[in-house]
């Protein structure tokens, strides 16, 4: 079982495709305007495919930032409960 996965693998990582990333519209009005002389439809086709690209980005890293910031103030909890079971268990041995 585990030899047929590898060689699935493999046969995929070998197999290669054309892919267009633009749809056809897009790479039509980008060539025409690029070769008038006009870039600024190019430029800002550009600018909102990498403000596209960014957001998941950003929003991952928000997701992450939160739960570490989380995780963080857990842990303080955490030690601090402990630190008073540990004041505790002295109070009571000091008191028999």
């Amino acid at each position: 079982m585990y030899k047929r996965i590898l060689i699935l693998i493999c046969i995929l990582l070998l197999i290669q495709l054309d892919v267009d990333a633009q749809c056809a519209m897009c790479r039509t009005t980008v060539e025409s305007t690029i070769s008038n002389g006009r870039s600024n439809i190019a430029t800002g086709l550009n600018t909102g495919i990498l403000y596209l690209l960014t957001a998941p980005y950003l929003l991952v890293g928000a997701v992450a930032w939160l739960w570490f910031k989380q995780s963080k103030q857990e842990q303080k909890e955490r030690f601090a409960k402990w630190q008073l079971r540990q004041r505790v268990s002295q109070l009571l041995s000091k008191s028999n």
